[in-house]
């Protein structure tokens, strides 16, 4: 373990108790517990003391022991109730740890959920203290207490943290993992980008045009990790055609990257800012489909593919006429490799129809899911060779985001800003600068697990008033994650290119700057103007 890891682990396990040695003023016990939770896992993710889907794993198996209904902590918790004792009309005796402070006592209105009463003090006696207020009565049961971990907390069943895991948003990234790996498996990536850069010529500017256009479609229904590790085979013959001192060689190595992040953006399994996005968005009743995703990603995906192929054009141009492009191979016509196609086209086709024919995505994610192995097109090796990391990592994801809501840490955590004197528009630009800035050092799914909640509390607690849309709002977190890619660190795709030993961090640096920028200012005009009328 590195030093950084060290401090990190120091550092993640200090976070996880520190929300017990500050006061915290109305957070409530079960909230600080999730405030431990939070901080740890946001430090872990961040500095990496144990693998990212390690932290993950951790974060569920804590919100189990901790959080939920059968863990330990709260196994066979009973909130402490009592009744007020009239003495004389709207004057009542209760005991004095009933109340929470100089003039509030705590009504028990239902599990979990408690009023607060004003009440004024008219003598204390004891361990007893009478009290004036005409909103008390003997059916309404005092929280004599309130200070007990059950107040202000329901504990869930440790089920609803096991099973995100099996969360239909992780079902549809699952079908898109498999149908990447078999399209692996028979050479259709390899296939598909001979034929669709066929097309482009030998000019370079339209092989580089050509080269984006094809990443960001695979990238679309693969992973972007994948499809810019084979994209870069692909530039390598191409960039060996060029003078050593020739600079458009960094545009064509930056074009990969940049391709498949802006490219995975464009559906839903695109990438696993997509998924949890929507995995929150679902939980509050603001499903989005398949095809509506690409109704609404689509359009800003092509002007930000279009604006990157410029700004490579401009920072590296081409001082060669032409490539030799030498893309050999053929189809394979294997009966595996013809049953691939089949069901790729139908899970494509079922996908993008979703709204004629009504079936989820993630039901549809089900078909390659359960086809490519009944088939026999992919064996038990290649199902172990799925990245079930990533899966893990977007099941803590979702996780952490269902303990933060059922904590009431979300809300507390919004309840100290004036979040409605910042007005709609600049909400989202903040939210978008944030989200990019943050993903350029974290994992684009770890800063979008740790914004959702804080956009669901907004639209819980009504702070920002009827102005403010949940949905237009997910999507900006989501788009902004995948427009960070500044540095080698900030995607994988980012990484790969980078080990090529082609690219400079400067020049990756330059252009990772402008295109965040640029998208986050094209992100607001989309969700000002655009959006508003494809989400509606």
């Amino acid at each position: 373990m590195t030093p950084v890891q060290t401090i990190g682990l120091l550092l993640g396990l200090f976070g996880l108790i520190l929300p017990f040695l500050i006061p915290l003023g109305s957070l409530s016990f079960a909230g600080q517990i999730g405030l431990g939770i939070f901080l740890m896992a946001a430090i872990f993710w961040m500095f990496e003391p144990i693998p990212i889907y390690a932290t993950s794993m951790l974060v569920i198996f804590l919100q189990i022991i901790l959080l939920s209904s059968q863990g330990p902590m709260f196994m066979d918790a009973k909130l402490p109730t009592g009744e007020p004792v009239q003495l004389q009309e709207n004057t009542w005796q209760i005991p004095t740890q009933a109340l929470k402070d100089e003039n509030t006592v705590l009504v028990a209105v239902e599990p979990g959920v408690t009023e607060a009463v004003v009440v004024e003090i008219v003598e204390r006696n004891g361990q007893h203290v009478i009290v004036r207020s005409d909103q008390l009565s003997t059916d309404k049961a005092i929280v004599t207490d309130t200070g007990h971990r059950l107040v202000g907390y329901k504990p869930n069943s440790y089920t609803d943290y096991i099973g995100t895991l099996a969360n239909p948003i992780i079902i549809l990234f699952l079908g898109g993992f498999m149908l990447a790996e078999a399209s692996v498996k028979y050479n259709l990536d390899k296939n598909l980008t001979r034929y669709l850069l066929s097309p482009f010529g030998s000019k370079p500017r339209f092989i580089i045009l050509g080269l984006m256009l094809v990443t960001a479609a695979l990238s679309a229904f693969m992973s972007n990790t994948a499809t810019a590790a084979m994209m870069v085979t692909v530039i390598l013959p191409i960039i060996a055609q060029l003078e050593p001192g020739d600079r458009f060689k960094f545009g064509l190595a930056l074009s990969i990257p940049i391709a498949a992040n802006i490219g995975g953006i464009a559906t839903p399994i695109g990438t696993p800012p997509n998924a949890i996005v929507i995995a929150a968005l679902t939980d509050y009743g603001k499903s989005i489909s398949f095809t509506d995703w690409i109704i609404v990603a689509a359009p800003l995906v092509i002007v930000m593919l279009v604006f990157a192929w410029w700004l490579l054009l401009t920072f590296f141009p081409p001082s060669v006429d032409k490539f030799k492009l030498e893309m050999k191979g053929k189809l394979n016509l294997s009966a595996k490799a013809i049953g691939l196609y089949v069901i790729f086209g139908a899970t494509v086709l079922l996908w993008v129809t979703e709204n004629q024919h009504g079936i989820p995505s993630s039901m549809v994610a089900f078909l390659p899911v359960a086809a490519l192995v009944t088939g026999r097109i992919l064996g038990k090796n290649d199902i172990r060779n799925l990245p079930w990391d990533v899966l893990w990592l977007m099941a803590g994801g979702i996780s952490l985001g269902i303990g933060m809501d059922k904590t009431g840490l979300a809300v507390w955590m919004i309840s100290g800003f004036e979040w409605g004197a910042m007005g709609y528009v600049t909400l989202i630009l903040v939210f978008g600068l944030v989200a990019v800035a943050m993903s350029n050092f974290l994992s684009n799914t770890v800063t979008a697990t740790l914004l959702m909640p804080l956009v669901i509390s907004l639209h819980t607690s009504g702070v920002m008033g009827d102005s403010f849309n949940l949905l237009i709002t997910g999507v900006v977190i989501a788009v902004a994650c995948s427009l960070a890619m500044a540095l080698p660190i900030s995607t994988p795709p980012n990484a790969i290119a980078m080990s090529t030993g082609i690219i400079r961090t400067k020049d990756m640096a330059k252009v990772g700057v402008i295109i965040g920028t640029v998208g986050v200012m094209l992100i607001l005009a989309y969700a000002v103007f655009y959006w508003p009328l494809v989400t509606n």
